[in-house]
């Protein structure tokens, strides 16, 4: 395996052992995979939904880089770390958001 999957499989298991928002979110990437599976969900669709999940956790992982490199740079309060943090988070809730609305169309599609 090269050395580059290896370092990509260490920091997802880091994230995935220190973010418990992570552990939330793929909780629910399981439950929104089996319940669109149980609904019937179109093939098409259901590739949305893994698109929709990917980019959430995608998203939380950078998130998680950028609250790491500020923490290296600056332990203490400062008004641009917290607008880093603060921003990155963000960025996942928005996705996140977005995400449930589509999941939501998606659902009543396939539901009426």
């Amino acid at each position: 395996m090269p050395e580059s999957f290896k370092d990509a499989i260490s920091g997802f298991v880091f994230a995935f052992l220190q973010e418990r928002n992570l552990h939330i979110q793929m909780f629910a990437a399981v439950v929104v995979i089996v319940f669109s599976l149980m609904i019937h969900v179109s093939l098409v669709e259901l590739m949305i939904v893994f698109i929709l999940i990917g980019g959430v956790i995608s998203l939380e992982l950078v998130n998680t880089a950028i609250e790491r490199l500020v923490d290296l740079v600056t332990q203490e309060e400062h008004p641009m770390a917290k607008a880093a943090k603060d921003t990155a988070a963000a960025a996942v809730w928005w996705f996140s958001l977005i995400s449930a609305i589509i999941y939501l169309f998606i659902v009543l599609d396939s539901l009426i």
